[in-house]
């Protein structure tokens, strides 16, 4: 299950101490508590579960069950969120997952997700042993082999 830390209702808590005096300034200002309430059900509500039979969306107030076989891949967005490509296409955003959690995915898809930490290369020198090849080490710079006082004294 990917979710926001349940720690942060705390936070909607604290707001709302803050916001009393000013909830209770004027008679309408009391709505002012409907914004850490929210925050609240968000945070409470709000999440990606992943098992065996596929992934379940749910937002707010929304439920989407999609199993793995409707699942074309997933894409990256450019700040590390994670969406799901659908085999006709259409993109559904899988809230409080990140690029970080895409190795715990391809666990539980059952192979139906490659991990993206695993490379090509790796899986074939450990199929083939005897293709090993040494690490290539890259040369060291002058400056990189003088010690820090002689650098310093220039």
């Amino acid at each position: 299950m990917f979710r926001t830390p349940s720690v942060a209702v705390l936070a909607a808590f604290l707001f709302a101490i803050g916001a009393t005096p000013v909830a209770f300034a004027a008679p309408g200002l009391v709505a002012v508590y409907l914004i850490p309430l929210a925050f609240m059900v968000w945070v409470l509500r709000v999440r990606t579960t992943a098992d065996a039979g596929g992934l379940v969306v749910r937002q707010v107030l929304t439920s989407r069950a999609l199993p793995w076989t409707a699942l074309k891949g997933l894409r990256l967005t450019k700040r590390a969120g994670v969406r799901a490509v659908l085999d006709d296409g259409a993109e559904v955003p899988l809230p409080s997952v990140r690029v970080r959690h895409l190795p715990a995915l391809a666990l539980v898809s059952g192979g139906r997700l490659d991990d993206p930490t695993v490379t090509r290369d790796d899986d074939q020198a450990d199929a083939d042993p005897a293709r090993t090849e040494p690490a290539a080490t890259a040369p060291t710079a002058p400056e990189q082999e003088r010690s820090e006082p002689e650098r310093r004294a220039e």
